[in-house]
């Protein structure tokens, strides 16, 4: 849970310092979006082969691993702070974050059950958003926080965020490495290169691969575009309207996983998508062709409908494969690519002809998602609440 919050806490900042960052490096929005684009590329790159690792060095090491070139990466932006290195380090620290989202996930599954999966994924869902919701409240309070600026007089002020980027991964790479982690009860599951292949050519990898793609898609396009949509068509200030929107968005992810704690115990999860999916399409459409007021509520509720979407893709993924689920996670991983492609296709979009319907593309995403939902066949469905006790009270009190 730890991990899930520093994923989420490095990551979904990048959002709300666009714009800063385009003012600060005098950007258009094109080369604004190359940075996420770095930052999610490293997912595609390098998820499969840390898949493929965990298999032979075990989770901690590749943790470690992990850690060490995020901590790299931040200290890199930090010290030398322009939009080339900027690339770089954003491509460094997506490597480190991929590496740790390839470990977490077999990791959580071996030590909760397959049943019991996707309610914890669910879980690590409530942290990853509460991490999201005060990381952008965050960044606005160290910006606003003049003995900070006093001291150490940051210049441009948001590369504070890199310095705290550092001093977490440090001090996570201590915490891990003195923490007993659970010996891996399958040595068999190792797996040669024709195994590798095997997993690739089967379709339910590709299907689930694009369903992570295509939702990362959903969450960073939202993430990193939203508050330059509101500043744009509705004039709101980017470092505390637009922020304060982001963080909702991200606190609504929050709320979103508890009421996902609840329904995945009572629903099947394939019903479960299929209803987000529906609700998050009607949602988005208020959100783009609203009026301010309306946007500015909107965009937060996305958080509400999209929050256990991932939870869920990545629960029927690991349940439709008997074994490898090291090497299966590396796979879906890299569908996390799709926060590199969705927001620079947006930002491309929003140059040449306008950011809303940049944002329009969010549709197709969330009709792939919902179309996952209605074709999912996972060999374990999730383990719910058993409802006997209470259907026989109804039929009790009908029959009186």
């Amino acid at each position: 849970m730890i991990i899930f919050f520093l994923i989420s806490f490095i990551t979904n900042i990048i959002g709300p310092l666009i714009p800063d960052i385009i003012q600060s490096f005098n950007l258009s929005l094109t080369a604004a979006g190359i940075l996420p684009f770095s930052f999610f590329i490293a997912y595609g790159l390098f998820s499969a082969p840390s898949g493929y690792l965990i298999e032979f060095y075990g989770e901690k090491k590749i943790i470690i691993i992990g850690l060490l070139i995020s901590l790299i990466g931040s200290l890199f932006f930090s010290l030398y702070t322009n939009y080339f290195t900027g690339i770089v380090s954003l491509l460094l620290i997506g490597t480190g974050m991929a590496i740790l989202q390839v470990t977490i996930n077999p990791l959580l599954r071996s030590t909760t059950n397959a049943e019991n999966f996707a309610f914890f994924s669910i879980m690590g869902q409530f942290f990853f958003g509460l991490a999201s919701f005060f990381s952008p409240i965050f960044y606005v309070e160290i910006l606003s926080n003049k003995v900070i600026s006093f001291i150490y007089n940051f210049n441009p002020k948001w590369i504070v965020i890199y310095w705290t980027f550092s001093i977490i991964s440090l001090l996570l790479i201590f915490i891990i490495s003195i923490s007993k982690f659970p010996i891996k009860k399958h040595k068999e599951e190792k797996i040669e290169f024709d195994t590798l292949i095997n997993i690739l050519n089967n379709k339910w990898s590709y299907l689930y691969f694009f369903g992570i793609f295509f939702y990362v898609g959903t969450e960073q396009g939202i993430n990193t575009w939203a508050s330059q949509f509101l500043f744009s068509y509705h004039g709101l200030d980017p470092q505390n309207e637009g922020a304060k929107v982001i963080s909702f968005f991200w606190g609504n992810m929050t709320v979103g996983t508890l009421i996902g704690l609840i329904l995945i115990k009572l629903i099947d999860s394939r019903k479960l998508l299929i209803f987000l999916s529906c609700l998050s399409i009607l949602i988005l459409s208020f959100g783009l062709f609203g009026e301010k007021w309306i946007a500015v509520i909107a965009i937060p509720c996305l958080g509400l409908s999209i929050s256990s979407m991932w939870s869920i893709i990545i629960a029927l993924a690991l349940n439709s494969f008997t074994k490898n689920h090291g090497t299966v996670s590396g796979i879906m991983m890299a569908g996390i690519s799709g926060g590199a492609i969705y927001p620079f296709i947006i930002g491309v979009l929003g140059d040449f002809i306008e950011l809303k319907l940049g944002l329009m593309t969010l549709y197709l995403s969330l009709l792939y998602i919902l179309f996952l939902g209605l074709i999912s066949k996972p060999k374990v469905l999730n383990k719910k609440v058993n409802l006997n006790w209470l259907n026989s009270i109804i039929s009790l009190k009908k029959s009186n």
